[in-house]
């Protein structure tokens, strides 16, 4: 290991004054950055703080515009990412760089095959990646096809891509955005199991428990440039959050919890239930009732139809078995609800995969303010109203814009152009926009940073206030008890339990979570699972 000059070991990555400009976007300020060998570094931020561009750097995908780059402890020049991995530096990306008709084997190899022939060489990659996957825990099934592997081992393969073509660096950009709880606990082991074989590790995340739970350093960048770098030690989420946004950040309870406006509900689901295609029951009997003025949250680990119940509510697939009564219509699977209808019933609907049904990604952000929306009158122009009114489309998006704050505030941007947190607000603020009676909404914060999450909840709060019906269904538990009047609990296809507010805490919550649909028993203190009414 290189000595630095004060007899210790060199950081094993050193930034130097780094800075970086996009035309008039200055993404990095003079930043520098050092991280010793054999450590896990958080770097938290805001979207847009620079976070990823300084990675990007690190990892050859961008030319520093001024500064240097030394990797323990000596000078070097990365021009591209082949240099990055001599270099022994690995990117897993928060989009994962994978080719879904491949084997998980063939991706491990794509561009790094060991030998000319090709039998030979996956002979030699698969003996070696099983020493691998047994020194590091990182299991994955070698001869699945990616595009069948869930989540979870998908990002068990990026890492295990990484560390096959040698990277002792390794740099995880949003590696739990998309995990479940418990895939998060496994990644979390691996990871220290890493640093304890002397893998260092730059983790670039909004969850700031994380970072409390798996770093030995922190730094915080804020508009580019560098605000704070500690031990985890010396620092708490509180602080962080505050560091990062530059203001004290409320994301608690703020105060308790909402009395429904009236006790009729403007949504009734009777007896849900959703078989998949090969037999599997992903809804059975679900009850649920949504009443004005109020936020019913549902909980549960991500798999457990918490997604076929937001489809089914939306319109998106019609239930096997089952009723639901939305706004005076009574709805059944034959005749089942459809999204445009939806719409028209003042039913909104912000889904879990924002880039999947939320939007086009290759449309303007002024075509993304009025997807699914485009055919109402406002919207429409000419004799036959079959042309799009883009002047006032435009002019709509650019108030939504400066109301949810939408940065930048460029109705013509790509929609692929804005962060996931621009994204998301953007969504928000065309669903909230319609004035619904019913918001359904799927994670609203995921891989959202913490100004933008803050600024979620005290919208989603104002639409409650003003009598709106909202489900929301998301897998973080801290989300639900911040924001939710009552909660049901999903394991299964089944409801669980129902509890009030009130009664709710993380052991309670991860008890019905965890608990067999079948079971009797509940947690102490909670009642059995009943339906809403």
């Amino acid at each position: 290991m290189t000595e630095s000059s004060r007899g210790g070991p060199a950081p094993a990555v050193r930034l130097c004054d780094i800075s970086k400009r996009f035309g008039a976007v200055q993404a990095n300020r003079s930043v520098s950055l050092s991280v010793m060998p054999g450590t896990v570094h958080g770097l938290v931020g805001e979207n847009g703080a620079g976070k990823s561009t300084l990675m990007a750097i690190l990892y050859g995908y961008y030319h520093a515009d001024e500064g240097h780059i030394e990797i323990n402890g000596q000078a070097v020049q990365i021009a591209n990412s082949h240099q990055a991995i001599a270099l022994g530096i690995g990117m897993v990306h928060q989009h994962f760089m994978l080719v879904d008709t491949l084997s998980a084997l063939d991706n491990v190899m794509l561009g790094a095959e060991p030998a000319f022939f090709l039998a030979r060489a996956k002979r030699q990659v698969r003996k070696d990646l099983e020493t691998l996957m047994r020194d590091t825990g990182l299991h994955v099934r070698l001869d699945a096809t990616v595009a069948d592997l869930p989540v979870g081992e998908l990002q068990r393969l990026e890492i295990l891509k990484a560390l096959y073509r040698g990277a002792r660096i390794l740099i995880l950009d949003e590696p739990t955005a998309v995990l479940t709880p418990q895939e998060t606990d496994q990644l979390f082991d691996v990871l220290r199991r890493l640093r304890e074989r002397g893998t260092t590790i730059l983790l670039i995340t909004h969850k700031l428990r994380e970072v409390m739970a798996l770093c030995d350093a922190v730094t915080v960048m804020r508009a580019g440039a560098v605000v704070k770098t500690t031990p985890i030690g010396d620092t708490s989420p509180e602080d962080l959050a505050e560091s990062m946004v530059g203001r004290k950040v409320n994301l608690g309870r703020a105060g308790g919890a909402a009395q429904p406006q009236s006790d009729q509900p403007v949504l009734r689901a009777e007896g849900l239930s959703v078989a998949s295609g090969a037999g599997v029951h992903l809804l059975t009997n679900v009850q649920l009732a949504l009443r004005p003025g109020e936020i019913v949250g549902v909980a549960g680990v991500s798999g457990n139809g918490q997604s076929e119940l937001l489809e089914v509510l939306a319109g998106m697939r019609a239930p096997d078995a089952g009723s639901m009564h939305l706004a005076g219509r009574d709805f059944r699977p034959a005749t089942w609800l459809d999204p445009r209808t939806a719409r028209d019933l003042k039913l909104a609907h912000v889904p879990e995969d924002r880039h999947l049904l939320g939007m086009v990604l290759s449309f303007p952000a002024w075509e993304t303010a009025a997807l699914g929306y485009h055919e109402q009158d406002q919207y429409c122009a000419g004799p036959l109203g079959l042309a799009m009114n883009q002047r006032h489309l435009r002019a709509q998006t650019a108030r939504m814009m400066e109301d949810f704050d939408v940065r930048p505030r460029n109705a013509e941007l790509g929609s692929s152009k804005f962060s996931g947190g621009n994204q998301q607000k953007l969504i928000l603020a065309r669903e909230i926009g319609q004035q619904p009676a019913v918001l359904l909404v799927g994670q609203p914060t995921r891989g959202v940073d913490i100004g933008a999450i803050e600024f979620i909840h005290n919208r989603l709060r104002q639409l409650r206030d003003a009598g709106c019906a909202i489900l929301l269904v998301s897998s973080e538990l801290d989300e639900i008890l911040a924001l939710a009047d009552r909660v049901v609990v999903m394991n299964a296809g089944r409801i669980t339990g129902e509890l009030s507010i009130e009664q709710c805490n993380e052991k309670t919550l991860g008890l019905l979570m965890a608990a067999t649909p079948d079971r009797a028993d509940t947690p102490s203190g909670a009642p059995a699972a009943k339906a809403s009414s």
